[in-house]
């Protein structure tokens, strides 16, 4: 796990904005049903100054007006990376020339290995039942 929450650090260290990175984030752990992970991103969003009505609207953000062009393609890409089992095909070449229209090559990079990462964390929580709930944000760094 240490080498997770290393790799974690780089990544909310890279130039992908931060607040993609919580939106990334939430919306994998509720596609997963992670739990803690929903718990944690949305508290941490929260925490960073993100809105309610963008937290509470990352379910539905296809049917919503509140996220920009860029954040509505990297939750496409979150969401045919994390259903790659549910998709035939997986990610398609329209979400991902959308994303590389947004994001930078670095940004891409980031946004790439944030939804892989994110995936793992959630799996291993759903693994190993880790209960929801009484997360604080900042608890892990």
């Amino acid at each position: 796990m240490k080498h997770l929450l290393a790799a974690g650090k780089v990544l909310m260290d890279s130039p992908l904005p931060a607040s993609t990175r919580h939106l990334v984030m939430l919306r994998a752990s509720q596609i997963n049903g992670c739990g803690f992970c929903v718990d944690m991103h949305t508290k941490d969003a929260a925490h960073a100054g993100e809105s309610s009505v963008r937290i509470n609207l990352v379910a539905a953000w296809r049917e919503s007006t509140v996220f920009t062009e860029a954040e509505r393609a990297a939750l496409e890409l979150t969401e045919q990376g994390t259903r790659i089992a549910d998709a035939a095909g997986g990610v398609t070449d329209e979400a991902w020339a959308n994303a590389a229209k947004h994001y930078d090559d670095d940004q891409l990079a980031a946004l790439v290995c944030l939804i892989a990462l994110i995936n793992t964390y959630n799996r291993a929580n759903v693994i190993i039942r880790q209960p929801a709930g009484d997360y604080q944000p900042g608890q892990w760094g």
